[in-house]
């Protein structure tokens, strides 16, 4: 049965065209992945079926008593009841039963009427059916086991919403719609503030949802685990992948090679079409200028995006010493309680390492330690003389909301010395167009924001760039030219991430966090550290 269906769906606001003609349809056990470039209407598409904006034309239709939950990665709950309580709250119908059957047992302790006790007892078969019925005999474990894997601590469980940060009520608002067991999950970028034992534990779950399954989400391995379709958007429209993501990937470069036959034999049939213009047109005037738009599309789709040449060109003039800082036994802590103690390795040149481990086991920490925005506790950290880093996080809270996207990158690092036609090719492939690249930085979503902090650290000129997180509110395709470039970048590179593609692509060692403060180096990717492991 269609839990949600679009038909012929046009939207546009404005005069901007964001979907056009689109048809979907949404059904039980179904875990479909959405992805698509930055600004192609996802989150319309979400809006459209959360009845909070209404199409331009066509209709969306979701099957009669509905119940949607909805994730965003910018959710979060608020007040002063503590997470613990505010999922209680959710089977309070149950808790009602679950007091009546204490009441029961209280009165059947002391009754003595024989009728009053068959009726007592009657009520009590019919509660525990209930409970059975709606599965409350596991409410509590459904809880903690939500929390725990969620990385909440029994300190966390019971501090009030107000005191946690923003990426713990972003997961406790996560617990809640999971735990609210809806028909339909429309979930956006879900995974964002999950360690990797919480990104097994959601990928187990919603493998087994009986419900309807509608992600966003760019990290690539969790929608390999999940979903069962993938739907890109493209050009207004929906394209169809059925399978995983990796199914998806393949079979996009299939078409995308058929279509290549076929823009190769329009292309001819165009020239040949141009010149008979052109021989008819005395005057040598120009093609129509529909038909020079579409040959400008056709070259445009043929042209190869050079980001390896364009990187390595960029990065030429950069000096990239063997060796370039260490770390010798560094620990940290707050308030009694070790994050790590003992950590030590060397950065050299061309090395990329990951830094990997629970949530609140002191990743992002030891950044801080690295940057210098924190000192150690014991131990130090030794940069060589002259060696510059570049801190992700702090390029994007340093960001100007008044400087445009092109002067904000030219005028920095590498940027400066680098051509304004490679800088210009640099920030296209990472999606800016040229009206874009005129914007000023704070007219922009958070996630083109990420993405001019991203171009600005990656042509910042430093021999050293520290990333946390970097790929959390960056589309697919941003994503893939980041890889490139930081795989091509000559110096190193210190990153913590979650995405396990990523790092599979990137990392050329781990330094893993575990339990009481212990770390570990491994030298691979996260593919050979988990096949080790087995």
């Amino acid at each position: 049965m269609s839990l949600i269906r679009l038909n012929n769906v046009t939207m546009k606001y404005e005069d901007h065209l964001v979907l056009r003609g689109v048809f979907f349809k949404l059904l039980a056990g179904e875990r479909v992945g959405l992805v698509g470039k930055n600004g192609t209407g996802k989150t319309t598409i979400l809006k459209l079926i959360l009845e909070q904006i209404e199409p331009t034309s066509g209709t969306v239709e979701r099957a009669p008593s509905l119940k949607v939950g909805y994730f965003s990665q910018f959710s979060t709950l608020d007040g002063t009841l503590s997470v613990q309580a505010i999922l209680e709250e959710l089977f309070a119908d149950i808790r009602l039963v679950e007091s009546e059957l204490e009441q029961i047992a209280t009165d059947l302790e002391t009754v003595e009427d024989p009728d009053a006790m068959e009726r007592l007892l009657e009520k009590q078969a019919h509660a525990l059916e209930e409970m059975t019925r709606r599965d409350g005999w596991e409410y509590r474990r459904h809880i903690d086991t939500a929390l725990t894997k969620l990385g909440f601590s029994a300190a966390h469980r019971e501090r009030p919403l107000d005191q946690l940060s923003g990426g713990w009520r972003n997961r406790a608002a996560l617990a809640k719609i999971l735990l609210e067991q809806p028909d339909v999950l429309l979930l956006d970028e879900p995974t964002n503030y999950l360690d990797v034992e919480g990104l097994a534990w959601l990928e187990n779950w919603l493998s087994t949802f009986p419900g309807g399954l509608l992600l966003v989400s760019h990290d690539r391995q969790f929608l390999d685990g999940v979903v069962t379709r993938m739907v890109e958007v493209e050009n207004y429209a929906f394209q169809e992948y059925p399978g995983s993501f990796t199914d998806y990937i393949r079979a996009k470069q299939f078409r995308f090679k058929t279509l290549e036959k076929q823009f190769l034999h329009e292309e001819e049939l165009l020239t040949f079409e141009s010149e008979a213009i052109t021989d008819r047109d005395e005057a040598k005037r120009s093609p129509s200028q529909a038909l020079q738009r579409k040959l400008a599309d056709l070259k445009k789709r043929k042209e190869p995006r050079p980001v390896d040449v364009l990187v390595t060109t960029i990065y030429q003039g950069i000096r990239f010493p063997d060796n370039l800082g260490r770390v010798e036994n560094a620990g940290k802590g707050y308030g009694g309680e070790t994050l790590f103690r003992d950590v030590s390795f060397e950065i050299g040149k061309g090395e990329r390492l990951a830094i990997v481990g629970p949530n609140g086991s002191g990743k992002s920490t030891l950044l801080r330690v690295l940057t210098r925005r924190e000192a150690p506790d014991s131990g130090e950290i030794v940069w060589d003389s002259g060696i510059k880093f570049a801190d992700f996080n702090q390029i994007q809270a340093e960001l100007d909301p008044k400087d445009t996207v092109t002067h904000a990158v030219n005028i920095f690092g590498a940027g400066y010395s680098a051509t304004r036609k490679e800088v210009g090719k640099f920030l296209s492939l990472l999606q800016f167009s040229e009206m874009d690249m005129g914007q000023r930085i704070g007219t922009l979503s958070g996630g083109q924001q990420a993405r001019v902090a991203l171009a600005r650290c990656l042509l910042s000129g430093a021999q050293v760039l520290i990333l946390d997180e970097p790929t959390n509110h960056l589309d697919l395709t941003s994503t893939q030219v980041m890889e490139r470039a930081l795989v091509n970048f000559p110096g190193a590179v210190i990153v913590v991430s979650h995405d396990r593609f990523f790092l599979d692509k990137v990392a050329t060692s781990l330094l893993v966090f575990e339990p009481g403060g212990q770390t570990t180096k491994f030298n691979g990717n996260w593919t050979m550290w988990q096949s080790s492991k087995e």
